[in-house]
């Protein structure tokens, strides 16, 4: 059996849901502890997500291997370009965050952690992904001011 891509063209919209309760958890213990390593390894999660690929991202992985084959087929699939801009999203979040915690300006650090939990929490309970919709919204500016 081959691995997946790296870039699918579409994902089960509950795979980036999952990974969000993850980041979800991650994130809010980044706030209770101040630890910017940890979000530096989550800045590292999102990373893969956004430059690599969501099929290189490790929540991806540990859907796809873990809870995807216990559930069901999806009935609807979702376009991944969205999703993959979104982790770029949460990567720059992430990345002031980690550098505000540890080059030793924790307001920065608790501020960029806090926007990127609320994001990811959002996506989570609810499945609205606010970096999806910014993605979805520059597109039709863009067609906009291109057409």
């Amino acid at each position: 059996m081959s691995p997946p891509p790296l870039r699918p063209a579409s994902v089960d919209p509950r795979g980036p849901r999952f990974a969000a309760w993850i980041t979800t958890v991650v994130l809010a213990v980044v706030l209770l502890t101040g630890n910017g390593w940890l979000l530096a390894a989550q800045t590292l999660v999102f990373a893969l997500g956004a430059f690599v690929g969501l099929g290189a991202a490790p929540y991806a992985v540990l859907y796809r291997t873990l809870v995807a084959p216990r559930l069901a087929p999806p009935t609807e699939r979702e376009d991944s370009t969205p999703v993959q801009f979104a982790q770029g999203v949460g990567f720059a979040f992430a990345l002031a965050g980690s550098l505000g915690y540890l080059l030793g300006d924790p307001l920065v650090g608790v501020v960029a952690t806090a926007a990127a939990l609320l994001a990811a929490f959002l996506n989570a309970a609810f499945g609205l992904c606010l970096g999806c919709l910014a993605y979805l919204r520059g597109r039709l500016l863009i067609h906009r001011f291109t057409s």
